[in-house]
């Protein structure tokens, strides 16, 4: 599998999911159930490349901004749901977390956000395929610490100067 069949079905079953990530996992479980074994396993190296891609100050600092906060556990589920907003997004983001204001068309905090389920898609489909957990996909881990420089989450007035597009279209109203 190549990155664009990648980004296609990551599309494909977002788009049919209407946005909704539990959904969308739900549709990228039943898509990757239709390939064999082998395929998810690309696909899942895939996945796992850009999450360890976007483990990074300035993606966690936007993705503060956006959540109203976020522990490790819910930067993880970030960046599972930035994956799943297609390759425009997620390379837009990683590029510039600020411009994540102009590529988002909105974002809602009870159903955005939280990916994790798209985290689990691929290994659950090669569990139904296959009736055994997916073997390590030997790709080297994330950093042990998040690139560039460290935010402060709790510092509202270093996130909106961080983050000023992102700040003034999604940060708390004052």
């Amino acid at each position: 599998m190549d990155e664009t069949e990648f980004w296609e079905i990551i599309d494909s079953t977002r788009e049919a999911a209407d946005g909704d990530p539990e959904d969308h996992a739900d549709l990228l479980v039943e898509r990757l159930t239709q390939l064999d074994p082998d395929s998810v396993l690309d696909f899942a190296r895939h996945f796992e490349a850009r999450y360890n891609r976007a483990y990074a100050w300035d993606l966690w600092g936007a993705a503060a901004v956006l959540l109203g906060g976020a522990s490790d556990d819910a930067f993880d589920w970030f960046r599972c749901w930035l994956i799943g907003q297609g390759r425009e997004v997620f390379e837009g983001a990683l590029h510039d977390p600020d411009a994540l204001a102009e590529l988002l068309d909105d974002f809602d905090e009870e159903i955005d956000g939280d990916g994790e389920e798209l985290g689990y898609a691929a290994d659950e489909a090669y569990e139904q395929l296959t009736g055994v957990v997916a073997p390590d996909l030997g790709l080297p881990p994330q950093p042990a610490e998040p690139l560039g420089s460290p935010v402060d989450f709790e510092d509202d007035e270093a996130l909106a100067a961080r983050f000023p597009e992102l700040w003034d279209r999604f940060g708390p109203t004052s």
